[in-house]
């Protein structure tokens, strides 16, 4: 709710599931499996509105939104993953979702976080150094 949001348009809402009918519901659309033992998903959704000069900046928002989200999910011991191109491609599994959740037309559910504790420590991918992904000035790629 705080992360940043272009030209303040607060472009970005969630819905909370915890019900376990509702989520069953839910997992049911949602093909291949993700987030089945997860006690909770938010569903993230975006309205895509002008903000400035006649540009959405809707996915700035719920990214920032999304970003802050994880980052306290886990500084709060639990763990997430962000599902995003998979809901939103030409399965339509997010308009699925939407249905289920009766979100109102205007709003696109673009994202899930299954949250729940880890069964076990976190796997990271590796990360590329920071001499391969920062420069300084006029510093040669």
């Amino acid at each position: 709710m705080a992360a940043p949001s272009g030209c303040n348009r607060q472009t970005t809402s969630f819905v909370v599931v915890d019900d376990e009918d509702l989520l069953k519901m839910l997992r049911s659309v949602i093909d291949p499996p993700l987030g089945e033992t997860a006690p909770a998903l938010i569903c993230v959704l975006t309205r895509r509105v002008n903000a400035y000069r006649g540009r959405s900046v809707a996915v700035q928002d719920y990214a920032a939104a999304i970003e802050n989200m994880l980052l306290m999910i886990t500084a709060l011991g639990y763990a997430s993953c962000w599902y995003e191109g998979y809901l939103t491609d030409e399965r339509g599994i997010g308009r699925k979702m939407a249905g289920i959740l009766a979100i109102p037309d205007g709003c696109e559910l673009v994202c899930m976080l299954p949250v729940g504790r880890p069964a076990r420590g976190a796997v990271r991918p590796p990360k590329k150094g920071i001499g391969e992904r920062v420069r300084f000035n006029r510093e040669s790629w």
